[in-house]
């Protein structure tokens, strides 16, 4: 009985051993990717460089006036900031959104681009990312409500009359995609996203093994400690960022653009996006385009695209 006993206190203690190592690593893993803060893999540079393919797009919007806009956020009480750049005499706002610990500042080329179209451009930047408050990332499925606030903002300045799109790269894309399953404004028209996940813990699983090459165990509960961690702290699981299953309750037009080299988030997830969205809707997988670099890869045929699909519905 006593060598039951001790084989029984040790498979106790492994068990709890285990157990600590996986909420110890959960801890770690919620730091690096649900806390805000510099992240290595990720490139948020602004500086201008001429050899940029966009570098006159975003030369403009280095030069370009920009109202400051403010608002609380739909829960939390965070102070959310964002910038407004008019255009003459327009009721077509776009409302741009950034990208995984991006801000506002990097999507000056795609404002560029939707004022030539004659767009005014609205440009969050999301909880916890920028100049806005918060101290987790909620890859699109918290800032879903904000972005409607944000469109109802909209109306409220442009009235009845106004007409908005949605936009938004990587993380953007796939808050833009959260967002069309929410009930919006009415004057919200269309939505584009670019090269987002079809949810967050697909992505995560698909990170941990990308960049720490970890394989299905010790991946998978990994993992679920850190979606527990996250809905304990940030008030979500990570199977709760659903986009496929917002696109679903959409009725409205989307464009989806992913590029065909993209390995962040993978290229495979547009076609499940894609084929879950019930409203109108158009694909364009873009050659030769790595992770959120489709504008940059095709600047013409880029603008074009988005142009031509809006054009039917805005």
């Amino acid at each position: 009985m006593k060598i039951k006993s001790k084989k029984l206190e040790i498979t106790i203690i492994s068990i709890l051993a285990v157990c600590g190592v996986f909420i110890v690593a959960g801890l770690y893993f919620y730091q690096v990717a649900v806390v805000p803060g510099h992240k290595s893999f990720i490139n948020n540079n602004t500086r201008l460089v001429k050899t940029d393919p966009l570098y006159k797009e975003k030369k403009w919007y280095q030069d370009v006036h920009k109202q400051k806009w403010t608002m609380k956020s739909a829960d939390d009480n965070l102070k959310l900031d964002a910038n407004y750049i008019p255009a003459s005499d327009s009721k077509k706002t776009v409302i741009i959104l950034h990208g995984f610990m991006n801000n506002k500042d990097t999507m000056g080329a795609y404002a560029a681009m939707f004022h030539r179209l004659g767009y005014n451009a609205l440009m969050p930047d999301a909880r916890g990312h920028g100049q806005s408050e918060g101290n987790y990332i909620g890859y699109g499925w918290r800032e879903k409500v904000d972005v409607r606030k944000w469109a109802r903002k909209v109306v409220k300045k442009d009235g009845p009359q106004s007409k908005i799109v949605i936009f938004g790269v990587s993380m953007g894309g796939a808050t833009t995609m959260m967002t069309s399953g929410l009930k919006m404004p009415k004057q919200v028209k269309a939505y584009v996203e670019d090269c987002g996940y079809t949810n967050v813990k697909d992505e995560i699983e698909h990170e941990a093994q990308a960049l720490y090459h970890f394989p299905a165990f010790p991946r998978f509960p990994l993992v679920e400690v850190l979606s527990g961690i996250t809905r304990i702290r940030a008030g979500y699981f990570l199977k709760d960022g659903s986009s496929i299953n917002q696109v679903a309750k959409n009725k409205r037009p989307m464009l989806f653009i992913h590029g065909a080299k993209d390995t962040f988030v993978p290229t495979k997830m547009v076609y499940q996006n894609y084929k879950a969205a019930a409203g109108p809707k158009e694909l364009w997988v873009v050659p030769g385009a790595k992770h959120a670099r489709s504008f940059a890869t095709h600047p013409v045929e880029y603008q074009k695209k988005i142009n031509d699909f809006l054009s039917k519905y805005v």
